[in-house]
């Protein structure tokens, strides 16, 4: 099925229910039209960080269910999955064949070495400090070989996530096999996770390093055969984005979550306009992952000053938000991510919260909604505390009866049909038009037509008085 432009959910497959055959269920029974594709969370056998530490892409983990159940999702829904082209685990049999044989294993050239990357004499301490990092410290790993030698490899994230070589012909062949593969079983687009790291080169800061990665992104265009799309994945300054988008790919709109949140906390409208007039159409909109809420995606369309507000504002008016959810003590690699959900980032309050979503629903793009986000979910303390690991306030597991009660509260029914609205409603076409006027300081005036003119959508909001209405060709609509 190829991708339609309709909602598309985020979700790991243990999330809704127990497993995959559940999280059908859950779709089919409980969120009918609200959901026309499906960002399922890293599925394969893993060591570490929910699944991004993949061991084997050849199977589905045995207790979220198997092959069978994602092709039976991809009969009804176009599908995404991740594909982690920066690292594999260091329990993956490639790393235990180099572990045991050394130069001998055909996978030697498949890790990349921080030994051999350098010349003689460095790096020196000017290019560590060049390097673009996850970590307070150098990104590598030593690895002791069965014969007692050792060597050190890049690790540019958690200890099990080793990084590949992509210059190295191993490695071109295990990705095209790999996401050949993957297309085969139903994915429909590619997330490339942490894409901009996978490109290493002397003499730079190992992100985003040109021209090699647009080298790398063609080949793995290549590679899929006209099978699926690529969304490669990228936390940074929105410039970056868009020149990818400039590529012709699909990109993420991660600005989009701040300078929302900054426009319902200060009551602004001009900032938030300013951002949908530049954004590109073709685009995945979020307002909330299975991350944090990005900050340094939102840097220049806000203005330091703005961010900080924003950001500090969260921590008083956000339910259950407290920066030290967002630090070292809660296992956070990313300084430049906010721990929460996006419902208690607003305090917990419904008319606020279904005020963003219907931004996100008019914004440019589709529309992604974390399966969080789309049941209204409050800050999950007890896992957070539990697990000590400061995104999992975000990660709170349903169960099949949970489901059922969240979705009988206001916010969450009014949330499906928005969905629902938005995925049966010809506007928002993606080849059509968008118009954004801004008639006070705290009102925007979104109006979304499509290629043909036939179908036009008007959001109008205040702000201020967190008034809003919808119009479908001049008529009211109520969700």
């Amino acid at each position: 099925m190829a991708i339609t432009n309709k909602t598309m959910l985020i979700t790991y497959p243990d999330s809704l229910g127990k497993n995959l055959k559940e999280l059908d269920e859950v779709l089919t029974e409980d969120f009918k039209d609200a959901v026309g594709g499906i960002h399922i969370l890293p599925f394969f056998p893993s060591t570490g960080d929910r699944g991004f530490a993949p061991t084997d892409y050849t199977q589905v983990s045995s207790e979220f269910g198997t092959w069978a159940d994602v092709e039976r999702l991809g009969q009804k829904y176009y599908l995404m999955f991740d594909f982690m082209i920066n690292h594999i685990s260091r329990q993956s049999k490639y790393y235990k064949d180099f572990q045991l044989n050394k130069e001998a294993s055909e996978y030697a050239q498949l890790f990349l070495s921080w030994d051999k990357f350098w010349p003689e004499n460095r790096p020196t301490q000017e290019d560590v400090d060049l390097i673009y990092k996850r970590k307070d410290k150098a990104p590598y790993q030593e690895i002791t070989f069965a014969d007692g030698s050792k060597e050190k490899l890049w690790n540019t994230f958690g200890e099990e996530q080793i990084d590949l070589d992509v210059r190295n012909e191993v490695t071109k062949k295990f990705i095209k096999r790999t996401l050949l593969a993957l297309c085969n079983h139903g994915a429909d687009i590619i997330r490339l996770d942490a894409f901009a790291y996978a490109v290493k080169k002397l003499d730079t800061n190992d992100f985003f390093v040109e021209p090699e990665i647009w080298d790398l992104l063609a080949q793995v265009r290549d590679d899929m055969e006209g099978k699926g799309d690529i969304l490669p994945e990228i936390h940074e300054h929105y410039t970056l984005p868009f020149k990818i988008a400039e590529h012709g790919y699909f990109v993420y709109d991660f600005a989009l979550p701040m300078v929302t949140l900054y426009s319902l906390y200060t009551r602004k409208s001009d900032q938030l306009a300013k951002w949908l007039k530049m954004s590109p159409m073709k685009q995945f909109t979020t307002l909330d992952t299975h991350d944090g809420i990005g900050v340094v995606d939102a840097q220049d369309i806000l203005t330091s000053e703005q961010i900080d507000y924003t950001s500090q504002k969260l921590y008083t008016v956000g339910a259950n938000v407290k920066k030290k959810y967002s630090s070292a003590e809660y296992h956070n690699l990313d300084i430049y991510q906010i721990n929460t959900t996006y419902y208690s980032a607003l305090g917990n309050n419904d008319v606020k919260y279904f005020i963003a979503r219907l931004l996100q629903v008019f914004a440019p793009g589709i529309p992604q909604v974390y399966y969080v986000g789309l049941l209204a979910g409050e800050n999950d303390i007890a896992l957070l505390e539990q697990t000590k690991e400061g995104r999992n306030i975000n990660r709170h597991y349903y169960t099949r009866q949970e489901v059922k009660e969240e979705i009988k509260r206001p916010i969450v029914a009014s949330l499906l049909k928005l969905f629902a609205f938005r995925n049966k409603t010809e506007a928002f076409d993606l080849e059509g038009s968008i118009d954004i006027q801004t008639p006070s300081d705290s009102e925007i005036v979104i109006v979304r037509q499509n290629h043909s003119k036939t179908s036009t959508a008007k959001l109008s909001v205040d702000l201020a008085s967190l008034r809003w209405s919808v119009t479908l060709n001049d008529h009211q609509v109520e969700f």
